[in-house]
């Protein structure tokens, strides 16, 4: 083997070490927003509705 095949292996090693690093990174981010999204969500919700309830469509 000559070195430029090794450190051809060595980049490629590295390439893919550091896509799924940013790939980890990606995804803890998005579960993060995620979270906060829903907790959004569920405080929005604690709030009535101001005409749920009161009035009725009916299509006939």
């Amino acid at each position: 083997m000559n070195v430029s095949s090794m450190m051809g292996k060595q980049v490629a090693e590295l390439q893919r070490t550091l896509s799924m690093n940013l790939l980890k990174s990606q995804m803890s981010t998005q579960a993060a927003h995620v979270t906060v999204m829903l907790k959004d969500m569920q405080e929005a919700n604690a709030v009535p509705h101001p005409a749920k309830g009161l009035n009725i469509d009916v299509k006939g």
